[in-house]
């Protein structure tokens, strides 16, 4: 066996033994305002209409997560952009992020504390 066919071998066995996953990394709020200086972020938050109707973190769009059509929603955005979810207290945009895992987004924001959180330290909120 040559040895350049032993390198190729090699590299083709690293990569299917080592898939890239994308790993969630959970942020706080100071984070995300960091983060959100990157015009490419997309920010979602998947809380309710009706959640929604009390406020917003300015430049969020909202992809309710009870919504039957939530997959194929948050499917329709680019999977190499960074995003950011979060929920009103971090349970649904857990498992929100966990569903962006296996969509194949590249790079996965989980806001610690969600809305409610944001809120309470005071910083800014728009009201839709």
């Amino acid at each position: 066996m040559s040895y350049r066919l032993l390198i190729v071998l090699y590299v083709l066995i690293g990569a299917c033994s080592n898939p890239a996953t994308s790993q969630v990394e959970e942020i706080t709020n100071q984070q995300l305002t960091q983060l959100m200086e990157n015009k490419e972020l997309q920010l979602v938050d998947v809380r309710t209409s009706e959640e929604v109707s009390q406020g917003i973190i300015e430049g969020a769009q909202n992809i309710d997560f009870r919504n039957p059509d939530f997959k194929s929603n948050i499917s329709e955005l680019d999977k190499k952009k960074p995003i950011a979810v979060y929920c009103g207290a971090g349970i649904r945009s857990g498992k929100a992020a966990a569903m962006l895992q296996e969509l194949g987004f590249e790079k996965i924001y989980d806001l610690t504390g969600g809305f409610n959180q944001w809120d309470a330290e005071n910083y800014p909120v728009a009201k839709p």
